[in-house]
Parts: C-alpha cells; sequence; structure tokens
C-alpha cells in the first residue's frame, strides 16, 4: 500500500519536474536565439525599418514624397468633401452611442 504510494507520487513529480523543465528549455531556446546576432538580412530589414521611422517622424508624414503624391492626396480629400460632405478627413470620426431610452407600457 505504502509503495503504491510512493509510486503513485513519484509519477506525479516525474511529470511535474518533466513539465517544468520543458517549458524552462523552451524559455531559454527563446532568450538564447534573441540574445544571438541576427543573420545579415534581418539586420538590414531593421535598419531600414528603424531608419524609414526617425525619417517619418522628423519629416511629419510619408517620406520621400513627391509634389505628385501631394497633388493627389489634396485630390482624394477634395472629392471626399464634396461627396460626404463637410470635416476633417484625415482624422478617425468619433461616434457618440447613446443608449435606449425605454418605457413600460400598461397591461
Amino acid at each position: 500500500m505504502i509503495l503504491r504510494q510512493i509510486l503513485r507520487l513519484s509519477s506525479l513529480f516525474h511529470s511535474a519536474v518533466s513539465i517544468h523543465l520543458r517549458r524552462n528549455i523552451g524559455l531559454s531556446a527563446i532568450v538564447f536565439n534573441k540574445a544571438k546576432e541576427l543573420d545579415p538580412v534581418q539586420k538590414l530589414f531593421l535598419d531600414k525599418i528603424r531608419e524609414y521611422n526617425t525619417k517619418s517622424k522628423q519629416a511629419g508624414g510619408p517620406v520621400d514624397a513627391g509634389p505628385d503624391f501631394q497633388k493627389d492626396m489634396n485630390e482624394s480629400l477634395a472629392r471626399l468633401q464634396r461627396a460626404y460632405g463637410e470635416g476633417d478627413l484625415t482624422k478617425f470620426p468619433e461616434f457618440k452611442f447613446e443608449e435606449p431610452k425605454f418605457e413600460e407600457t400598461p397591461k
């Protein structure tokens, strides 16, 4: 009887330890993978994204957009304002939802 309980506890302990070790090994693999140097293509891609981000913040909009882009943008905004009315079309609209008013009717 005691031997069965010991064997049951040892199997539970074994499964708990194995799950714990698998999780730790999986996490450590991710940590070691991030610590390694990126391959050259990934590094170049990330560098270009960071460079575009800084240029975009400095320019306040799209980077290397010429006068044709601005002309097309203004024409599109004018066309949309004619179709949908006034307002700032460069901002996301604000919605206001009111609670419905329910009235109880006598029976």
